[in-house]
């Protein structure tokens, strides 16, 4: 004979929510990655670029007599005929008196923005052809006077701090004219405040504007002294 076996089945456990058991790990997760990403990471990065970099980690400032007046990255809006001028800017900024609207606002380092428009743009071939016209009356030149590019663009950011060296070269004359500096002078500053390629290779020299001003300021300055 052959005996019988009772074949037991195991009890069906009873259903269980979807998530029970893996709240705890996901929530534990979600702490941990946002302590190390969040808060870890960027204080090492910072921590270590202020070490290294201490002058472009504080946004490369440009102190004088104690105070920051501008950034080595950010170009600022001169007009005046006794300053190199920037190349153009379409930034924009809110209407003081309407906050609905906007006006053109040259230079806002809150709001960088490029013009968007295309090279065949009518309107982009209007203002080039206007600023071109501008550029040759302000700085005497003739009127079919070749003029540098970015004298009559706007840069993608429209906050470019520089502008080339065959730009500064055909405003210094203006510029010693009303400082009452000799040509030769102002080129010699030009020269001196000549950003060659970057590592020999990329780019092409350049000019910071901010950096040519102050400059000029301070040989103004030093003539005042003197006196």
């Amino acid at each position: 004979m052959r005996n019988e076996q009772t074949i037991m089945h195991a009890p069906v456990p009873a259903s269980q929510p979807a998530f029970k058991g893996i709240t705890r790990p996901v929530l534990v997760s979600a702490v941990l990655f946002m302590l190390v990403t969040g808060l870890a990471y960027p204080l090492a990065t910072t921590g270590v670029a202020n070490l290294l970099f201490p002058n472009q980690a504080q946004g490369s400032l440009i102190i004088k007599d104690g105070r920051a007046v501008g950034s080595r990255l950010i170009g600022q809006y001169f007009t005046k005929p006794e300053y190199f001028h920037s190349r153009p800017s379409v930034t924009s900024g809110t209407d003081p008196n309407d906050p609905s609207k906007t006006v053109d606002q040259p230079y806002n380092a809150a709001l960088s923005a490029a013009s968007n428009q295309g090279a065949i743009s009518e309107k982009l071939l209007d203002a080039v052809a206007e600023r071109a016209k501008a550029y040759r009356e302000e700085n005497g030149l003739a009127a079919d006077a070749v003029v540098p590019v970015d004298a009559v663009t706007a840069s993608g950011s429209g906050l470019d701090p520089d502008i080339s060296v065959a730009n500064a070269r055909l405003q210094a004359p203006r510029v010693a004219k009303a400082r009452g500096l000799s040509t030769e002078d102002v080129l010699s500053l030009v020269d001196q405040h000549t950003t060659g390629r970057q590592f020999g290779l990329l780019g092409d020299p350049r000019v910071n504007v901010l950096e040519l001003n102050l400059a000029l300021d301070a040989v103004a300055h030093s003539r005042r002294a003197a006196q």
